[in-house]
Order: C-alpha cells, then structure tokens, then sequence
C-alpha cells in the first residue's frame, strides 16, 4: 500500500489568505450575524483560535473582508500595460470586472452596507479616495484640482451602480458594463481633465 500523501504545511501568510478566502465566501453567502468563527474555521480546515492570531475577532475579520473587496491595491496600477491611454484604460476596467465577477456576492455585501454599518462606511469612503488616486496615478495625471478627485469620485459611484446593472438586475452585459465604464473614463480624462484650471472654473 502506498501512503497517504501528507498535507504541505502553509506558510502563515498563505494561512491567512485562505482564511480570507473562507470568508469572503460565507460573508458573501449570508448577513454577519449568521456566520459563525467555528464554521469559518471548519471551512478554512484551521483550529478556531488561528483566526483570532491573524485577525483578531470575527469582526476584525469581517472588515477586512471588506477591506479586501473595496480597496484597488497598488500592483493593480503597477500592472498595467506600457503604451497609450486607451490600453491602460481597457486593462484598467478588465482587472476591476473580472475582481468583481470572482468575488461578486462579497463584493456586493460589502458595497451594500451604506447606512447600516459606520466603520463599514468608513472603509467605504478611504477605498473611494484611495480609488480615486488610483485612477489619476493610472492616468498619469499629478497635480489635480480638488474639483477632478470629485468628478473622479463620482465616476466612482457610476462604477459601482453599473456593476450592479450587470450582477444584479442582469440589465447590462458585461460587455457593455466595460464600454460604458472605458468610454467615460476616457472621457473624463480626455474632455474634463484638461479643461479645468485651478480653481475649477471651465476653461474658455
């Protein structure tokens, strides 16, 4: 008989991964009160008290789940590709579309919970500025006015509606969803960008 093979042991870093990966599923699943740290740790096959070494509580963990679902980390820019504006754009829209179909029923809790949670609202609100410094740092765009990180922002909020036109109400495809979102932030980039002075005021 030949033996079992043996379980590779995960480095913590991997470990906690996994975990995360356990409970973007379950939260994605079912509201917070209904998930328990017994069945995430059963789910994440790990004794119960890991999840308390790498996150601290359920809580602690559940935010990070959002965390995780809301924030545009920095390699998402560093991978773009070299050239023109518009392939940067498209490899933009595509990172953001496919995050989101993978993880889409985390992705849409977490993005739902405005007005019911404050430190889930908080989250919310640094990832939509950090959003926002993303996409200008993608566009190559430095020195901005206030009244651009705003329109950036808002496009931000179309973003999110659009996502949910396509998961939600199946209203878009996801191709459309890409066009729509391309085509306006190229537009944003292109049109509004440089016709804003210091202060906001239209350019003549």
């Amino acid at each position: 008989m030949t033996a079992a093979p043996r379980r590779r042991r995960l480095e913590p870093d991997e470990r906690r991964e996994q975990i995360l990966a356990c409970a973007m599923h379950l939260f994605g699943e079912r509201p917070y009160a209904a998930v328990s740290t017994t069945e995430l740790a059963a789910r994440a096959g790990v004794a119960r008290g890991l999840i308390n070494h790498y996150f601290g509580t359920k809580r602690d963990l559940y935010l990070e789940v959002v965390r995780r679902m809301v924030t545009i980390p920095r390699f998402a820019i560093e991978q773009l590709p070299e050239g023109p504006l518009e392939t940067r754009v498209q490899a933009a829209v595509d990172w953001f579309l496919e995050g989101v179909a993978r993880n889409s029923t985390a992705w849409l809790a977490a993005t739902g919970a405005i007005g019911q949670d404050p430190e889930v609202e908080d989250i919310l609100a640094d990832a939509d500025e950090l959003a926002a410094d993303r996409v200008l740092e993608a566009a190559r765009l430095s020195a901005t006015p206030p009244e651009l990180r705003a329109m950036v922002r808002s496009y931000g909020g179309m973003v999110k509606s659009a996502a949910r036109e396509w998961l939600v109400r199946g209203d878009l495809t996801r191709d459309q969803v890409h066009l729509l979102l391309s085509t306006t932030l190229l537009s944003l980039i292109r049109d509004t960008a440089p016709r804003l002075t210091d202060d906001g005021r239209p350019l003549p």
